[in-house]
């Protein structure tokens, strides 16, 4: 071998050595694969864990299901938004933390079609069904065995995806709770179709949420729009109250474009209210209100976050003003009321009765603390120093 070339080898080998020893390589999530007896065949999904599933801190903390759709395709985008949407930073806290699920696909068209398309040659549509049941009946089981999920479930799915998962929502029975459909793909519900299924529809699907995006598909822009409206002007002519749903068109976005942005307004619209802005709250009250308002358009009880709670009262205990300090208490008492195993809330509810010179209660609560988290430096340490003091 030319010696030029051989140094240069080393040369090249060596610089890579020292960069493999500077890679540090990032994971959004991890595979796995489930046996399913009612598809008869092996599944793989892959999730992605919020930032604060590890966390020693909140290890009493479960977290709403989000399951994916065409996963391979969405991902890493949905992900990426639901972590930053979520985890607080910046004061961003628009929607839960939340477990996120993404289906690999085997036969998209066999799994996402709730009805048999009849086509001059044979095809194998018409198993959305079956592939409902496995969601249901075998993969969300195995996830709340292996994880710490909440009893509350989103199905996002866009094009056929879009259509199963409108199918799941007008189930009378089904595990999922919210819905967001993009660019459903209705080619097959005619008129006379959609008409059966709105027929067989039942207050249930009223208990849940569904969002609709629709895209702009040009020419044939105007047979798509209509069943989409269609279907949701239907659905809104039956709820007795008010309709828990959202129908948006993007005309700016076509049928490849619009999952994202219409992931991130879909989740949006279901969770409106949740990133409600601290200093926007004056009361306990308020708040427990705002909340309970929330928990009813989604029948389910979704709890102020903790980090939420525990800003505002912090905000108040810093007031000069003494009546607007007292009020901080009551934050922090709501905080352990909503999160019994949070030492974090017992803690600052401890700083708190400090801060206004109720060493007795501080010391109570920092004890409470130190109960949930014998590592607590900052409690062990206050009630030392409080009890010298007393």
């Amino acid at each position: 071998m030319n010696k030029p070339i051989l140094t240069f080898l080393f040369v090249l080998f060596g610089i890579t050595q020292l960069f493999s020893q500077d890679i540090d390589p990032i994971t959004i999530g991890t595979k796995h694969k489930i046996h399913s007896t009612i598809l008869n065949e092996e599944r793989e999904y892959w999730i992605n864990l919020p930032e604060s599933y590890e966390d020693e801190g909140t290890s009493y903390k479960k977290y709403p299901l989000l399951i994916i759709l065409d996963g391979n395709l969405h991902f890493q985008s949905i992900t990426g938004a639901v972590n930053y949407m979520s985890s607080g930073y910046n004061g961003n806290l628009r929607i839960p933390e939340m477990i996120v699920v993404a289906i690999q696909n085997v036969n998209r068209r066999r799994d996402f079609t709730p009805d048999k398309i009849v086509t001059t040659r044979p095809n194998d549509s018409g198993g959305g069904e079956n592939f409902l049941s496995f969601m249901e009946n075998e993969l969300i089981p195995e996830l709340d065995q292996n994880y710490r999920t909440a009893p509350y479930r989103i199905l996002f799915g866009h094009s056929l995806g879009g259509l199963l998962a409108t199918h799941a929502y007008m189930k009378e029975n089904t595990k999922f709770n919210s819905f967001i459909a993009v660019d459903p793909s209705f080619g097959t519900w005619d008129d006379e179709t959609m008409d059966q299924k709105l027929d067989t529809l039942t207050e249930n699907s009223f208990d849940r949420y569904i969002y609709i995006a629709t895209a702009n598909w040009g020419k044939r822009n105007i047979r798509n729009r209509d069943r989409h409206v269609r279907l949701f002007e239907s659905l809104n002519s039956k709820c007795e109250g008010e309709f828990p749903a959202k129908l948006e068109y993007f005309e700016d976005e076509n049928h490849g474009s619009v999952p994202q942005i219409a992931f991130y307004n879909g989740i949006s619209a279901i969770f409106e209210g949740y990133g409600i802005y601290y200093r926007d709250i004056e009361s306990k009250d308020q708040l427990d209100e705002h909340f309970k308002a929330l928990s009813n358009r989604l029948s389910f009880d979704f709890y102020p976050p903790e980090q939420l709670v525990n800003r505002i009262g912090y905000t108040f205990l810093q007031s000069r003003n003494d009546v607007e300090k007292a009020k901080a208490v009551d934050f922090f008492i709501l905080n352990t009321e909503y999160y019994p195993n949070s030492y974090n809330a017992f803690d600052s509810l401890g700083e708190a009765y400090e801060m206004l010179g109720n060493f007795s209660k501080a010391i109570e609560n920092y004890q409470k603390s130190l109960a949930l988290n014998p590592d607590n430096e900052h409690a062990a340490n206050r009630i030392s120093n409080l009890k010298e003091n007393m």
